[in-house]
């Protein structure tokens, strides 16, 4: 390797900008790549995004839609109620149970476990969110 055979990486270095107005050789010279006449020729002249040259732009055409935040976190968090637990009371109950038996969508992420009748058993909850009344419930049974 000599010293002449050096040199930069390749994308290292970017390219040098364009000079404009520098002669007809340069092939930008005259109008400088802009064309002859109209908007984008002038100096200044360029238009916000969305513009069409006056015409009602499409996102004003088209009509506005609503909002809904809940149509997002609803789809991985599932509210459950105790009861629907009874069944699997000799189980450990946890998320990949209640998806593996079809009670939860596959795509849940987090189970909130709610009182909704006393039960007379006790469900053993792994990696579930329990309301304070399911909490104290299930507590009263373990014993």
């Amino acid at each position: 390797m000599f010293l002449n055979q050096l040199s930069p990486g390749l994308g290292s270095r970017a390219s040098s900008r364009r000079r404009v107005g520098r002669g007809i050789g340069s092939g930008l010279g005259k109008t400088c790549g802009r064309g002859h006449k109209g908007q984008r020729a002038r100096s200044g002249g360029y238009h916000k995004l969305g513009f069409e040259g006056g015409q009602m732009p499409l996102q004003r055409r088209l009509p506005k839609r609503g909002f809904r935040t809940q149509q997002f976190s609803s789809k991985f968090s599932v509210g459950l109620r105790l009861t629907s637990l009874r069944p699997f009371a000799d189980e450990v109950v946890d998320l990949d149970f209640l998806k593996s038996i079809g009670l939860v969508s596959r795509y849940t992420k987090s189970v909130r476990v709610f009182l909704d009748a006393p039960l007379d058993v006790y469900v053993k909850c792994d990696g579930l969110l329990l309301t304070e009344g399911a909490r104290a419930h299930l507590e009263s049974l373990k014993d």
